[in-house]
């Protein structure tokens, strides 16, 4: 199965776009949302073309494509809009014998993991900075944010296949995860 990873979109219905197109070119399974989907947060300046109703369009049009987690952003009303289920704190996936724990990372983060075993990977968004860290017990991957990245990282996301972790942005470039 061939998984596309993405966080933080904030209403941005440009990011959105090519977040979908790329989800397309990839021809992936499933597309794993780590939360912060319409509401750009009061900490946030607003992403380009903010557009919450017409991203609540385009993410209903593959609704059955979807897995996605909430973020500290995401609401009930947002969930009453939404044609696919948001309110979930976190998500497990499997990946051979490794337990990948998914969530948005305000409450589940690198600082404040889950109980994980040797080997098992905690995957969030939330603070908008790609980052990959191999720690003692647990990987840490974190895909940044499609519409509003910090730290002079890229808009991006991650490809997940074959057991292979690739973080990518919407210019073509790539990054190989090797752990």
């Amino acid at each position: 199965m061939k998984l596309m990873i993405a966080s933080d979109i904030h209403g941005s219905a440009y990011y959105c776009e090519k977040m979908i197109n790329a989800y397309k070119e990839e021809k992936a399974d499933k597309l794993l949302l780590l939360g912060d989907l319409l509401y750009h947060g009061p900490r946030n300046d607003l992403p380009k073309e903010y557009d919450p109703k017409k991203v609540i369009n385009m993410l209903n049009d593959i609704r059955d494509e979807i897995l996605c987690v909430r973020g500290n952003c995401d609401t009930e009303v947002d969930q009453m809009v939404l044609k696919f289920p948001i309110m979930a704190e976190y998500c497990i996936l499997y990946l051979d014998n490794r337990m990948i724990f998914a969530t948005h990372g305000h409450k589940f983060n690198e600082e404040n993991p889950p109980s994980l075993k040797k080997g098992d990977i905690l995957l969030n968004g939330h603070t908008h900075i790609p980052k990959f860290t191999k720690h003692e017990n647990f990987l840490y991957i974190n895909p940044g944010s499609v519409s509003l990245p910090k730290d002079g990282s890229s808009n991006g996301y991650i490809v997940l296949e074959n057991g292979k972790f690739l973080w990518k942005d919407f210019d073509g470039n790539s990054l190989d995860l090797q752990f």
